[in-house]
């Protein structure tokens, strides 16, 4: 992936130097150590934030809290990992505030929260364990690093541009959440059985999948960021991460009902409709009749 030397977003806080944070205590709520394995097992990776899913296991809603940080912190100037997500940030900056005005609306940068082991977040405590995620509370995607070298030695999806999904992923939450879309999901809870709601998160996730691509087709035709092996990249990351891979490598069986990412084939489909289409309408998961 083409992305030295290109501009970097002002939109990165760093916590790492501040160690964790956070409680265990989730919008006033005590969360058991089982109900936190499971909960992070289901959203664990590229997902809606986990945070919800502990709300739904605890019969609670969505959790959120009160964020006292100090001064935001820029991340050093010769740190190559976070320049590299600032300048995908800012990537991804560029494509959505250019698809966003092409609509006749503005679009609202997201935050990207570097941090390590736990850090305090509007939806509760957030943990590294849970991989990255995005807050709709506060409108930031949460990542710490070493997330990246569990996505290469343990997942088997290396790669500059598998990196780069991971981002674009979690800022297509926050497009999600812009659009209104977030919080229609969020308004079914309780209205529909489990097994109706891990759909609809399946839907959604598959979504974020198709913006990221959308993102990965614009940012090409603007700056031609993609390197030869580059979309393989990504589409072995999104194969890595599908819930039957993510089931099968745990030694459990497959079990469709309790998806809510999507298998690894419609993973695969929808980041690729993006990345072809190159347009929202073409992202439409929630109509479309076969997944």
């Amino acid at each position: 992936m083409k992305w030295e030397g290109n501009r970097e977003s002002d939109n990165v806080e760093d916590r790492r130097a501040g160690g964790g944070g956070g409680g265990g205590l989730i919008g006033g709520r005590g969360i058991g150590v089982g109900t936190i394995v499971i909960a992070l097992l289901g959203g664990w990776i590229f997902g809606i934030n986990p945070l919800t899913i502990l709300g739904l296991l605890s019969g609670g809603e969505t959790p959120t809290a009160q964020v006292q940080q100090g001064p935001a912190q820029r991340p050093p100037a010769d740190d190559r990992m976070a320049k590299f997500v600032s300048t995908v940030l800012a990537d991804t900056e560029d494509v959505w505030k250019d698809v966003f005005t092409k609509g006749g609306s503005t679009y609202q940068e997201p935050k990207l929260v570097l941090f390590r082991g736990s850090t305090p977040t509007a939806c509760g405590s957030g943990q590294a364990a849970m991989g990255p995620f995005y807050c709709p509370g506060d409108q930031k995607v949460y990542i710490d690093l070493g997330f990246y070298q569990t996505l290469k030695d343990k997942l088997g999806a290396p790669g500059d541009f598998a990196q780069a999904y991971v981002i674009a992923h979690e800022v297509g939450h926050h497009v999600q959440n812009l659009l209104g879309i977030s919080e229609k999901m969020d308004n079914m809870r309780g209205r529909v059985s489990q097994v109706e709601f891990n759909a609809l998160s399946v839907r959604l996730e598959l979504q974020a999948d198709c913006f990221a691509g959308v993102w990965a087709h614009h940012a090409q035709n603007s700056r031609q960021i993609l390197e030869n092996g580059d979309v393989e990249e990504a589409m072995n990351a999104a194969a890595r991460i599908g819930d039957d891979a993510l089931q099968r490598a745990g030694g459990g069986a497959v079990v469709p009902d309790s998806f809510t990412h999507g298998s690894s084939v419609q993973r695969q489909r929808w980041f690729n409709s993006g990345l072809q289409g190159g347009n929202l309408k073409g992202c439409d998961t929630f109509s479309a009749r076969q997944l």
